[in-house]
């Protein structure tokens, strides 16, 4: 049994060490992904905030919070995807079968999915 200084000592440790991961794991998650702006009537586009949570869900581990790229996946922000897939019927058709290192999201997210996240990327991102 430890006497009571060191237990109090173990414990601080222990407490820093699990204060030290947790700001180590806040700063290795993915920029935050940028919010939709409100329409004109003042709310934002619904459609663009569920592509925003499928963005930050199915996408934002790769291609970072804010679409600039992580290493794991190309940029998609300031119109990079309007540039690779001028038509967006073929980058729909790369999100829902996949493309080289990108796996298939066809049998996860229905086509209104794929066309809202589409629309955030190309939109707000």
């Amino acid at each position: 049994m430890f006497p009571l200084v060191a237990r109090g000592k173990a414990i601080a440790h222990w407490l820093a060490a699990l204060a030290l991961l947790l700001a180590i794991a806040a700063g290795c998650g993915s920029a935050s992904s940028p919010e939709v702006g409100l329409g004109p009537d003042g709310t934002p586009d619904p459609v663009m905030v569920a592509g925003r949570s499928v963005y930050i869900d199915r996408c934002s581990s790769c291609h970072d919070g804010d679409g600039s790229g992580t290493g794991n996946g190309p940029r998609l922000n300031q119109g990079r995807l309007v540039e690779a897939y001028p038509d967006l019927a073929d980058a729909a058709a790369v999100v829902a079968d996949g493309k080289d290192r990108m796996p298939a999201f066809g049998g996860l997210l229905s086509a209104g999915e794929i066309d809202a996240v589409l629309r955030y990327i190309n939109e707000v991102l």
